[in-house]
């Protein structure tokens, strides 16, 4: 729930709603604005009546946050959040649409991830991504290179200063991954892994959250929510489709609704993943554009060197020509739609 003092509220005022809150478990956070002082309390609101709220001297008026997901919702922060990194990229309000590309899986072959992080570089991507910890469904596919994979991503990174997103598995495996990622990835497999979002919520890295094949955008912001609640607001939401009935022709059924519900009702930056979204290298353009279109603070393209030879989805993957071409285009359209933006926000490179 959200307190609203009186203007003329006093600093006793203020402690006394802080103390009772505080006694019935709630979290606080006071919030001193020009006019109003701001109470933003988080926990059990059974366990404490407004009215006893109501009753205390200074308080003006109480809201209540409609969504279960309270951190995570509009209603508690209007303006959209920004994640921001120590070179200067920004993903989420009305920054300019970022990209994230690279293999799904890193291999033992440097030279073709090196091949794959300059030509993201000179399309002007900001960050290399690719798995060194991978989910498989099948035990005897590859599930990845560990520690060694985290070394050729930090080594491209070394080359070219691009970013680094790599999926994050397992809560033991943190501190690792933490050593070389920018960006820690959980899974779609992992979205209510608990203990893992638990895990991320304690570190201070942004964290991508993919939304589960079979889970509802509430599901989804609410599992945002276990990690802002332990601590770690610098979540990036990742839309990368749903099981469908028509899997003859798609992997997947990728959401585009999915962003400007979640821009509705949370402040949260969000992605699109097309390659995970249809696993078909064919629609890869055509649904990024989409996500765009409708909003999408940046998007997520797997791209591989050599792609009938991937140790895992090549089908949903770019060569390099094929990317070098795909984003030649999609940049136009970001810069399009960047101009729209900003020329309607605040924005500052």
């Amino acid at each position: 729930m959200i307190i609203i003092m009186e203007r003329d509220a006093s600093k006793i005022n203020i402690q006394t709603v802080t103390d009772l809150l505080k006694e019935h478990g709630f979290q606080v956070l006071v919030k001193e604005g020009d006019v109003h002082t701001v109470i933003d309390a988080l926990g059990d609101k059974t366990t404490l009546s407004p009215g006893r709220i109501e009753a205390l001297e200074g308080v003006k008026q109480i809201k209540f946050i409609r969504e279960p997901f309270r951190l995570a919702s509009r209603d508690r922060k209007s303006e959209d959040t920004v994640i921001e990194f120590e070179n200067g990229v920004k993903i989420g309000g009305a920054n300019r649409p970022v990209a994230m590309v690279g293999p799904c899986s890193v291999e033992e072959d440097y030279e073709g991830l090196r091949q794959v992080a300059f030509a993201a570089k000179e399309l002007g991507c900001q960050f290399l991504r690719g798995g060194a910890f991978k989910p498989r469904t099948s035990p005897y596919d590859f599930d990845g290179l560990g520690e060694k994979g985290l070394q050729l991503l930090a080594r491209a990174k070394e080359e070219t200063g691009l970013l680094v997103v790599t999926e994050l598995m397992d809560s033991a495996d943190l501190d690792l991954v933490c050593k070389y990622a920018d960006i820690i990835q959980i899974g779609a497999r992992n979205m209510q892994n608990f203990k893992l979002l638990k895990s991320v919520g304690k570190c201070n890295k942004p964290v991508i959250l993919k939304r589960g094949p079979a889970n509802t955008i509430r599901e989804f912001l609410l599992a945002a929510e276990h990690i802002m609640y332990n601590g770690n607001e610098k979540v990036i939401l990742c839309e990368r489709g749903l099981k469908s009935f028509d899997s003859a022709f798609t992997r997947n059924l990728l959401d585009i609704s999915a962003v400007p519900v979640i821009k509705k009702y949370s402040h949260l930056p969000i992605i699109v993943d097309p390659s995970h979204g249809t696993g078909q290298r064919y629609l890869i353009e055509p649904m990024a554009k989409a996500g765009l279109v409708v909003g999408a603070d940046g998007i997520m393209v797997e791209v591989h060197h050599n792609p009938s030879q991937a140790l895992s989805d090549g089908k949903q993957s770019l060569s390099i020509p094929q990317f070098k071409e795909v984003f030649s285009r999609l940049n136009n359209l970001i810069d399009t739609l960047h101009l729209e933006k900003s020329s309607s926000f605040s924005c500052v490179e």
